[in-house]
């Protein structure tokens, strides 16, 4: 893929499953990664910081085709409903465009790469289930996002 048009940023203002990172902190991971991975930054979106608010990730999605692709600071930014996740996969992809996470040091470029996705953010949801209070359990599966 061309690094003509370049990659766009995504960072957070509300905690992750992962903890809180200054978005500062996160535009350094993210500009990090792509140095190491020569990917042409352009600048970050940051999201609002209400709950299951994802605002900014649907414009990026919107100007996909004026990309090269989306860093997002971590994959666990991603909404926790899986269908809305594969509905993000499916437009990256779509657009010919691809998806990173920075923490992760993952990147998501084709339907194998989905698949790895959301075998790790399965497990990782099965094992916050398996430590959370039946009340939280619930919430994190069915909430909003």
């Amino acid at each position: 893929m061309s690094n003509a048009k370049g990659y766009i940023g995504y960072n957070g203002a509300r905690p992750m499953i992962t903890g809180r990172a200054p978005q500062h902190i996160q535009n350094l991971v993210i500009r990090d990664y792509c140095r190491k991975r020569t990917l042409a930054f352009k600048l970050s979106a940051s999201e609002y910081a209400m709950p299951h608010c994802y605002m900014m990730l649907d414009k990026l999605l919107d100007e996909i085709a004026s990309h090269d692709g989306i860093v997002m600071y971590s994959m666990f930014m991603l909404p926790s409903r899986r269908q809305r996740r594969r509905d993000i996969y499916t437009r990256i992809l779509a657009a010919g465009a691809s998806l990173h996470a920075a923490v992760e040091d993952l990147s998501l470029s084709c339907g194998q790469d989905v698949e790895r996705w959301e075998d790790i953010l399965s497990v990782h949801t099965l094992t916050l289930n398996n430590h959370l209070p039946a009340a939280l359990q619930r919430k994190h599966r069915d909430g909003p996002g």
